[in-house]
């Protein structure tokens, strides 16, 4: 008995040193914060504002303070939060909530440093001076690491430890501001939802979304005013379900004692509901409520609408001064020549700035996916966006944002958009590896210092690795609620997420997909002759033909400028022969003939012309191979497989894998198929070194191929 006593003082003399020495020593970095909620107010809808709208949360617990490793921290507090480097972030709790879930959050106003602002202009800080912002983030109670003392610019004594305020950063115009920071934050006054109105109200930004709210609430108040009468409810913007008389045709019904005058009651009531029925029919006269619903997308079209006019006004011709019509019809019609304005594409132009505006005013992240063939003006467009949207982030009209195109042409190895993008970020140099961790890092944790990034990912199809991680990452980073990522991802093939990649992620590419279809002649028309204006080089009737020849085959824009400056440089070179007179022949339709014949009568158009039945139904194959698998290499098997199906499809013999494969070596010597030299099975990867437009313009004199390319 005695033993087993002395063992349980030793127990609890144990067991209380390793309580004291647990309360007296500070927990370390790696430990979990110990997390405690303060005292909390009732249910309450908080006003949407824009974290809010991200979280998707409406009805919120409120929360008073909040105690991390036995240190409260009350509303409206000035806490420093931790970073990825050796410098903590500051911050004011500015919201603590519960939602419906039971998910606990912590919205911090950023306190930005002079470096950590994208001002307009350059601003002069002390060292130790901060900035308040209306910057929110959500973060995690073990990010708070202490508090900060922040004090105003006369209180200011010099002290290390100690920071103050005197000016303000609205982060949507970046403009600076004077504040007065002992009524805002001694006085709580920073907690109060009037002064974000005062102190951040940015002109005709906030005007106009205010002006779409009450505009889009007046025309649901004269819709309801008319059509069915003051709401009982008093709520503005009730369906137009709730008014329709069902009900009186139910009333009835409600005598349930006797179920055999029920039974009769049910007729007049089924007479009554037919006209309820046919009083369905006015949802015509409501479709204009529908439509007027949304002033903002109306308002955003009419913005498109005047930046379109703005850019096509300020078109600025070439100055051909000092050239002949020749040279300066070349130079115009050069690919690499930009032009001003982009012509027939209106449609997709105000597509993309609709949703990337959207997304940039709102701050938040989106994918988008944009498809087309070869040469429809899928770069170009997106470009051409881009530089009307920098051109309203420098007026202030929207938040300042950077851009940053990726080319999968431009890349040895998939892996390298990593690095591409970390040192267009933050200008650094790291591996592939490395850089895909610091993303990781980057787009994961909240920072005061972030604005929105937008990355166009060009050749999508180049950067599919068996284990798609690098898409994965790329499409996963924007649904991450710190990251501020915009990403647009342009390929060939309408039907990429669907078939070459994983469901995981497909679903996060998203809904927003805009697909480019190939010019017609008319169009084609068009771009010909905008790059032409004021040029006098071309007979009308020349460049409708050019058109139509390059629709016929492939619509594709750049086709149809190298034909036709391919013509201006046989006139030019005609009319230097014929000792430069001065009447000056024009381009016609015969040399517009010529430029195509030449352009498409290369020396690989007659090889494959003069090629065998099997090597030409082979590189049919290849092509309709490519086309179904969406990128541009594809296993020798599958092209043999297709090659056996063509033939069985069209009464030809059917060779076998290792003639088909001989068939793939004497295509690859004369340069019309590059394959894989280090794999010589059915896994050897096959691209096509031709053209589509080679295959099909030398395949169509042909009946039989062109019954083929076209199954």
């Amino acid at each position: 008995m005695a033993v087993v006593t002395q063992k349980n003082k030793i127990a609890r003399r144990l067991s209380k040193a390793t309580k004291t020495k647990r309360t007296k020593r500070k927990p370390a970095d790696d430990e979990p914060a110990v997390v405690e909620w303060g005292q909390s107010a009732a249910a309450v809808a908080t006003p949407a504002r824009r974290v809010t709208r991200q979280s998707g949360m409406t009805n919120k617990t409120l929360y008073q303070s909040v105690i991390v490793n036995g240190v409260e921290y009350a509303r409206g507090q000035a806490v420093m939060v931790k970073s990825n480097s050796d410098e903590p972030y500051y911050a004011i709790i500015f919201k603590l909530w519960e939602n419906e879930q039971g998910v606990k959050q912590i919205v911090a106003r950023w306190l930005l440093r002079a470096s950590e602002m994208f001002a307009k202009q350059k601003v002069d800080a002390h060292a130790q001076e901060l900035f308040y912002s209306n910057a929110d983030d959500l973060i995690t109670p073990d990010m708070i690491t202490g508090p900060l003392k922040v004090v105003s610019f006369k209180e200011f004594t010099g002290d290390k430890e100690s920071r103050f305020c005197r000016r303000f950063f609205e982060e949507h115009s970046a403009q600076v501001g004077d504040v007065d920071w002992q009524k805002l934050y001694v006085e709580k006054q920073l907690l109060d939802e009037q002064t974000d109105e005062r102190l951040f109200t940015s002109g005709s930004h906030k005007t106009r979304k205010a002006s779409g709210r009450k505009g889009e609430k007046r025309q649901r108040a004269e819709v309801s005013d008319d059509d069915s009468g003051p709401s009982d409810s008093g709520e503005e913007g009730d369906d137009y379900e709730d008014d329709e008389p069902v009900t009186p045709a139910k009333v009835p019904r409600t005598p349930r004692a006797s179920r055999t005058p029920a039974k009769a009651a049910r007729t007049p009531a089924r007479a009554v509901r037919t006209p309820a029925k046919a009083a369905r029919t006015p949802r015509a006269v409501r479709t204009p409520a529908k439509t007027s619903k949304t002033p903002a997308k109306r308002q955003r079209l009419q913005d498109v609408q005047l930046v379109m006019q703005r850019r096509a006004a300020r078109r600025q011709d070439t100055d051909i001064s000092g050239l002949t019509i020749y040279e300066a019809a070349r130079s115009r019609l050069h690919v690499s020549a930009v032009p001003d304005s982009l012509p027939c594409r209106e449609d997709e132009f105000s597509e993309i700035y609709s949703h990337l505006h959207a997304a940039l005013e709102e701050r938040t992240s989106m994918c988008m996916y944009i498809s087309g063939v070869p040469g429809t003006g899928k770069t170009a467009t997106v470009l051409e966006v881009m530089r009307a949207l920098q051109e309203s982030a420098g007026s202030g009209e929207l938040p300042e944002f950077q851009f940053v195109e990726l080319n999968g042409m431009k890349m040895t190895e998939p892996a390298q958009a990593y690095a591409q993008l970390w040192q267009a970020i933050t200008g650094e140099r790291a591996t592939a590896k490395h850089a895909a961790q610091l993303l990781e890092r980057h787009f994961s944790t909240p920072s005061p210092r972030r604005h929105t990034y937008v990355v166009l990912v060009d050749e999508l199809d180049l950067l599919v690795t068996k284990s798609q991680s690098i898409m994965y990452n790329f499409f996963d980073w924007p649904h991450r609620p710190h990251a501020r990522l915009i990403v647009v991802a342009i390929a060939n093939t309408m039907d990429l997420p669907e078939r070459m990649l994983h469901h995981k992620v497909s679903s996060r590419l998203g809904l927003t997909r805009i697909n480019f279809q190939p010019y017609a002649h008319q169009q084609l028309m068009a771009i010909v002759q905008s790059r032409l204006n004021g040029c006098l080089a071309f007979d009308a009737d020349a460049v409708e033909l050019c058109a139509r020849k390059i629709s016929a085959v492939s619509g594709d824009a750049r086709r149809a400028l190298d034909v036709c400056r391919r013509a201006v440089e046989l006139v030019e070179l005609q009319w230097r022969h014929d000792g430069q007179p001065a009447d000056m022949p024009l381009v016609t339709m015969m040399v517009i003939d010529r430029a195509v014949k030449e352009m498409y009568a290369s020396g690989v158009v007659s090889f494959i012309q003069n090629a065998s039945v099997q090597q030409k139904v082979f590189l049919v194959a290849l092509r309709a191979a490519i086309r179904k698998a969406g990128v541009p290499e594809v296993a020798l098997g599958d092209v043999a497989f297709v090659h056996r199906q063509l033939c069985q499809m069209h009464q030809l013999q059917a060779p076998s894998y290792d003639q088909v494969a001989r068939l793939c070596a004497q295509l690859g010597a004369a340069r019309c198929v590059l394959a894989e030299s280090s794999i010589m099975d059915v896994h050897q990867q096959v691209r096509l070194a031709v053209g589509d437009d080679d295959i099909t313009v030398a395949l169509r004199p042909d009946p039989l191929f062109a019954k083929i390319a076209t199954s």
